[in-house]
């Protein structure tokens, strides 16, 4: 503490205070990319391989050859140690170390291509398959996890009360018009899809085999030019049948087919009581030279105002929004204030960085009730991942609510508690439908 700003100590104590707190509870993860059958890391390529760091070190120079998925893991995890030291000051990469050190008792502050080969070993754990699962799970203090389905998913061979199902649909709305997507859609339904009154039959029973199977959500990537609007059943007749039978469209029938199939699946969400979960702005493969996975963008241009239509006529359907730029923040907090029925979901890809979550968190809690704060999803690929993700966002919480909440208003710490908890785990159990780990039927 110092005599010029006394207030120092006692707010950097709270935070700590409220992180150990925090750090006890269980974890509610309701947007992953985790493969129930193989959730945790066989071997320390299957982490460092997140796209996170080929893409960072490609970036500082690493050619894209040296983690080619021909070659074996251990040599793609020492090529990509070489490079490692130029973006060891990135978050991504404290991510990585946490890993290492939490669940492979790593005693060295770098990962370095000296040492790496030592971490190789200590991290296989092919022939440990489901224990080495479940080390992960309860060393994590998970509660649930949410997965990526996509329509087609084989939704049987795992725990559906821990690893969540969601009914992901990018494909339906964007790739209709593919033969690969009809037949794909007609193999898992058995519906004969040829027009637009038997496509509406196949989503019915996907929606139907879905929640059968536990899902809790439907999910969409949607890119920053597409326009939801009113469906015009007597317009997209005749568009939906050709791209049914593979004819070449107009850009203008694209259009009316993604709006489309998009409201049919926003009237099964009203129908089936699911919470459709928006992730809006990414545009793919804007640099095709990338490695895999790092190269999508976003486009500024985005904007929640052509949502409007569906969010007003969907009343009781909720929209957990994520949204990829950083930039959209504000506006996503301004429609969460006024629309009932969105909700302001995690921070991510390329928001998913301290400084920006920490802008976003602030105006969220200074602006919207506190009922309609969902706050973090890891978005991972590998259980690993999930822990020091949400260290990361419940550091950044401690700090903003010792600093707004107790610093400035005078809360005391088991106030600022009690709004965590809404932020990390009421809220989300309560959009989802799900009830806290041991009260489960």
């Amino acid at each position: 503490m110092t005599a010029e700003n006394p207030t120092v100590r006692p707010l950097e104590s709270a935070a700590r205070e409220l992180m150990e707190e925090m750090s006890r509870w269980p974890i509610f993860d309701p947007h992953s990319h985790i493969d129930p059958r193989r959730p945790a890391a066989r071997n320390f390529d299957e982490v460092l391989g997140y796209h996170y760091y080929t893409e960072l070190a490609h970036a500082s120079g690493m050619p894209t050859e040296r983690v080619d998925p021909a070659l074996d893991p251990r040599t793609r995890a020492q090529n990509l140690a070489e490079h490692l030291s130029a973006v060891d000051n990135t978050v991504q990469y404290s991510w990585l170390v946490e890993i290492a050190r939490t669940f492979h008792q790593f005693p060295h502050d770098r990962i370095t291509p000296a040492n790496v080969g030592g971490l190789f070993d200590k991290a296989l754990h092919e022939n440990d398959g489901p224990s080495w699962d479940q080390h992960v799970w309860k060393q994590s203090r998970l509660e649930a996890v949410f997965l990526t389905n996509e329509f087609d998913d084989d939704l049987e061979g795992w725990d559906a009360s821990a690893y969540i199902p969601c009914l992901r649909t990018d494909d339906l709305v964007l790739k209709l018009h593919e033969p690969r997507t009809v037949e794909r859609l007609r193999r898992t339904t058995n519906v004969d899809v040829i027009d637009l009154a038997s496509l509406r039959q196949a989503i019915t029973v996907l929606f139907e085999r879905f929640t059968k199977k536990g899902a809790r959500a439907c999910a969409i990537s949607l890119p920053p030019d597409f326009v939801p609007h009113r469906a015009a059943p007597r317009r997209a007749v005749t568009p939906v049948r050709r791209a049914i039978q593979g004819l070449d469209l107009r850009p203008d029938e694209h259009a009316e087919i993604r709006a489309t199939v998009f409201w049919m699946l926003a009237e099964h969400c009203a129908e089936f009581k699911l919470p459709f979960d928006l992730m809006i702005g990414p545009i793919r493969n804007v640099y095709p030279a990338g490695v895999a996975g790092g190269r999508d963008l976003f486009d500024r241009r985005v904007s929640l105002y052509d949502y409007r239509d569906l969010f007003n006529h969907f009343a009781s359907v909720v929209f957990p929004v994520s949204t990829l730029s950083p930039d959209a923040g504000a506006e996503l907090v301004a429609y969460s204030w006024i629309f009932p029925n969105v909700l302001p979901m995690g921070h991510w890809w390329y928001s998913n960085v301290p400084a920006f979550i920490a802008a976003d968190l602030k105006a969220r809690i200074q602006a919207l009730p506190k009922v309609k704060l969902l706050g973090y999803y890891s978005d991972a690929y590998k259980l690993e991942f999930i822990l020091p993700k949400f260290n990361m966002y419940r550091r950044i919480l401690a700090e903003t609510l010792a600093e707004e909440a107790i610093g400035k208003q005078g809360w005391t710490i088991d106030r600022a508690l009690e709004l965590a908890r809404l932020v990390l785990l009421d809220n989300p159990r309560r959009v989802f439908g799900m009830k806290p780990q041991g009260s489960r039927s």
